[in-house]
């Protein structure tokens, strides 16, 4: 098992006027870091993810190759490792977390790169759905710093309709009167099943569901797919933890950084790495098109969808075509 380090940031000042006191941002590093410190990848943490959700992209002879390159992943605030309601004490706890974005999370994590490992250069910056939010933030944060971002299955901002779906996943979790305002005494466990089963028709495509795919990952039939994949899935998941990280994602958007008064335009355009976009062709949260559009706003971007019905698990390493394509983009980048 990969171990867990963890970069003390002090009092951390936060986007929302809060100081979070002893804060902490967890990590772990694969491959070793050059004498000239210049061949780092940044790799965050996805929606409730770990570092152990991105291994497979990872490695001696993988697409984030640790032969040549040291990979960092930092964990978001929230996740349960970094600072977050479930291990942070009074009076930050629990539901009274304080509201993060994704610009704090970045902010973090640069001082994790900078004052940890004293990095010069970053050649990647790589990160799928609530990744992608931090590859694109890294890419106009540091402009001088970041060769190239790969954000995958994700946005640089939160769309309406992606707003509205997380609205009503996170009214199925509240609905629980058990969640008690975050002071829950037992888990909240119908509310994230109910959550868990929002989620289930939204991060697959209709082909996935017409052609049974399912059944490609151990499940009969759908109900069985509902309850022992979806259900399970979330119910081993701190509401609150989940609750701040929902959060994170829905008020996610770039141009909210200082400088770009909210124009998305303007900070796409100042984005000068080399990018390349690889949304889901099928994927219901972060639609193709809109990633074009990004992609359309930046000076040295192309966008290569992958291809499938696996709609927002393109880019999660299940499905064998979504991870040669998708690896085989990240490749085609890391040499241009």
């Amino acid at each position: 098992m990969t171990e867990v380090s963890h970069f003390a940031l002090g009092d951390f000042a936060l986007d929302c006027g809060v100081t979070l006191p002893a804060a902490q941002i967890a990590y772990t590093t694969y491959g070793t870091l050059n004498a000239a410190r210049d061949n780092v990848i940044v790799f965050p943490t996805w929606f409730v993810g770990s570092h152990a959700d991105l291994e497979w992209l990872i490695g001696d002879g993988e697409p984030l190759d640790t032969s040549k390159y040291f990979v960092v992943v930092p964990s978001m605030f929230a996740n349960g490792l970094s600072s977050s309601p479930s291990n942070t004490p009074a009076p930050y706890d629990r539901g009274r977390f304080p509201a993060i974005t994704m610009q704090d999370n970045v902010r973090a994590q640069h001082r994790l790169l900078s004052e940890q490992f004293d990095v010069q250069k970053i050649q990647l910056a790589i990160g799928g759905s609530m990744g992608a939010f931090q590859a694109y933030q890294w890419g106009l944060a540091h402009p001088d710093l970041v060769e190239r971002i790969a954000p995958c299955c994700g946005a640089a901002r939160v769309s309406p309709h992606c707003y509205v779906f997380l609205a009503g996943a996170k009214a199925a979790l509240l609905a629980d009167p058990v969640y008690a305002g975050g002071d829950y005494e037992t888990v909240p466990d119908a509310g994230l099943r109910a959550l868990g089963r929002v989620w289930a028709g939204w991060a697959l495509s209709q082909e996935f569901f017409r052609d049974g795919l399912y059944r490609e990952m151990g499940f009969d039939t759908v109900d069985a797919f509902l309850v022992d994949f979806w259900e399970a899935f979330w119910v081993g998941i701190d509401a609150n933890d989940l609750l701040s990280q929902l959060h994170t994602w829905q008020t996610a958007d770039i141009s909210l950084t200082p400088g770009y008064d909210g124009d998305l335009e303007k900070a796409l355009g100042a984005i000068k790495a080399k990018a390349v976009a690889s949304p889901g062709q099928k994927d219901l949260y972060f639609p193709p098109e809109d990633m074009a559009w990004e992609v359309a706003q930046m000076p040295n971007a192309e966008v290569r969808p992958i291809p499938g019905p696996w709609g927002h698990f393109s880019e999660v390493g299940i499905n064998p075509a979504c991870n040669a394509f998708l690896g085989n983009s990240i490749r085609m980048l890391l040499e241009r």
